[in-house]
């Protein structure tokens, strides 16, 4: 076994979930590519006491179950599964698929069915009440949507995922601090002009222990705050369509005008509730390995230089309010070789074309995280 999937595996169960004696830790394993990684987990959860519990599921399987999906299936098997999260400690969801459009045929309302009536359900659970993780592992179609060989992805891969996140942690906590002190933002690029207020809402910190890789820091708008034009200048996947040139309009916090490529599949997701016109999440990506993206959003939000600015739900520790079913983290990326860009707190300028300009933030900067 190559010992850098040990390695990874060391750090997922001892510094990502902090497994201890006697707790049970479900590995939700998405492909057939990462059973190396699932076997080294076991053997690593074994290591510290915990009590290993193996999901291995495959996306052509889901996608016949999607094909038929009801209001009552979904349901079901929501409580089966939610009734298993609640008594996990610890979740490890690893994905390999080796086809990131193996959805894209299901009828858009079977999987607003899924979202509404399993998903929701389910992901509440696991993010708000385990501690979890969750990653890709690379195989040939993470490596042909880079548009690299398997062996360089892979050699990119751990570089990534197995970088010091202790060093990153210490590097966030000036960022946490002013965002926690500041009113108003304003982000600018290309096609690109938001502002909205950020008043009392808690930053954290992700370095590590909730996705591999990792890398931002996020907080939330104040719900209705919102206003302006974004243009996000990143492809994203959702439920196998690829969606590029997405481009946003607000008026007081709600989207009230979306186009991209798809603009009718884009505006059906964006009409599965009214929490998904909403903003849920507002982040600032600052991983120094990742620069290109490569329609993942695990790797993708994570650029350095970039932003995401989600619709859908927010999350528990930087709650704006907002509910949905959806939670779409959509990237904007702005260093000079993607038209660049500013950040601006409360009038100063924070960020350009992707560097930090302030003194105590100079630390996040790809140069001093490597």
């Amino acid at each position: 076994m190559d010992n850098r999937i040990e390695i990874l595996a060391q750090n997922l169960v001892n510094y990502s979930c902090r497994v201890k004696d006697g707790e049970k830790v479900l590995i939700d394993n998405v492909g057939s590519d990462s059973k190396n990684l699932v076997k080294a987990l076991i053997k690593e959860i074994y290591k510290v006491g915990g009590i290993p519990v193996v999901s291995l599921k495959d996306q052509s399987v889901t996608r016949e179950i999607l094909k038929g999906m009801t209001k009552e299936q979904a349901e079901f098997m929501a409580k089966i599964d939610f009734e298993q999260m609640k008594e996990i400690d610890a979740y490890i969801g690893i994905r390999a698929s080796e086809n990131s459009a193996e959805l894209s045929d299901v009828d858009s309302e079977k999987l607003r069915i899924y979202a509404d009536y399993y998903m929701n359900t389910v992901l509440n659970e696991r993010v708000n009440n385990t501690k979890w993780v969750v990653l890709r592992y690379p195989n040939y179609s993470m490596a042909q949507a880079a548009n690299t060989s398997l062996e360089d992805f892979e050699n990119f891969y751990f570089n990534v995922c197995n970088l010091d996140y202790s060093k990153m942690a210490k590097a966030m906590d000036s960022l946490v601090e002013l965002l926690e002190k500041t009113d108003k933002v304003r982000v600018v690029a290309e096609n690109t002009d938001i502002t909205f207020s950020i008043k009392g809402m808690k930053a954290v910190k992700c370095c590590g222990l909730r996705n591999i890789p990792d890398g931002e820091v996020y907080t939330a708008p104040i719900k209705d705050s919102v206003n302006g034009v974004i243009t996000y200048n990143t492809p994203t996947v959702y439920h196998g369509t690829t969606f590029e040139n997405i481009r946003f309009r607000f008026e007081n916090g709600k989207i009230v005008e979306a186009t991209a490529n798809h603009t009718d599949k884009l505006n059906h997701i964006l009409d599965t509730d009214e929490g998904a016109r909403y903003i849920g999440e507002f982040a600032i990506g600052v991983n120094p390995y990742i620069l290109e993206p490569m329609k993942d959003t695990l790797f993708d939000e994570k650029i350095t230089g970039s932003i995401h600015f989600t619709p859908g739900q927010a999350y528990k520790l930087a709650n704006n309010g907002n509910n949905s079913a959806i939670h779409w983290d959509l990237v904007l990326i702005q260093r000079p070789d993607f038209g660049g860009g500013e950040i601006w707190f409360d009038d100063v300028l924070i960020r350009k074309d992707g560097v930090f300009q302030l003194k105590e933030l100079e630390m996040l900067n790809p140069e001093n995280l490597k």
